[in-house]
Order: C-alpha cells, then sequence, then structure tokens
C-alpha cells in the first residue's frame, strides 16, 4: 500500500478577514474531494487570513499512480485560480510489507 500526501500552501490576496479566507479555502476544498475523492482539508495557519495550507492525501497500491494523482491534484488547485500557489510539497509513502500475501 502507498500514501501519497502533499502540502500546498496558498497565498490570499486581498482577504482581509478570517471569514473571507474561509470562503476560498471551502472552494478549493470541496471542488478537490469532489472532483479527486482524495482527503482534503486546511491544516495550518488557520488564524491567519492571507495564507492557507491545505493538506491532501491519497491511498493506492502504486507508487506512481499516487504520484500522479497528487500532481493532477496539484494542477487543479492551481488551476482553480481563486487563490496562487506559494509552495507544493509531495511525498508518497509506502506502508506495511506486501510479503505477507504470499503465505496465503
Amino acid at each position: 500500500m502507498f500514501v501519497g500526501v502533499c502540502r500546498i500552501s496558498l497565498h490570499l490576496r486581498g482577504v482581509a478577514s478570517l471569514k473571507g479566507k474561509r470562503q476560498i479555502v471551502r472552494k478549493i476544498v470541496d471542488r478537490t474531494r469532489a472532483k479527486f475523492n482524495c482527503a482534503v482539508a486546511e491544516v495550518s495557519e488557520n488564524d491567519v487570513h492571507r495564507r492557507a495550507v491545505i493538506g491532501v492525501s491519497v491511498v493506492t497500491n502504486s507508487s506512481s499512480h499516487a504520484d500522479s494523482m497528487l500532481g493532477n491534484i496539484c494542477g487543479f488547485v492551481e488551476g482553480i485560480g481563486v487563490a496562487p500557489v506559494a509552495s507544493i510539497e509531495t511525498e508518497v509513502i509506502r506502508m506495511g510489507d506486501d510479503t505477507w500475501e504470499d503465505e496465503w
């Protein structure tokens, strides 16, 4: 099993309140979750109204598929165009040891 995780930092220009920030973040989170069926949430900078950090995770049986999904998700978030992406960090982690399946 492979877990792909991504941290997307956004710069929110022209946002003057946390209410405005929540509207933008909710739009990004809801659209991303609906399109890719992945786990998405705001993970940091919750009380700062000009920055948002969104975390994304996917689970799959192939590292290349996880990497591809994360790339597509990051491209989608950039393409929404409601907030410029300041930085993107991705990592694919192998979980567990699948060799036990051969014993069955």
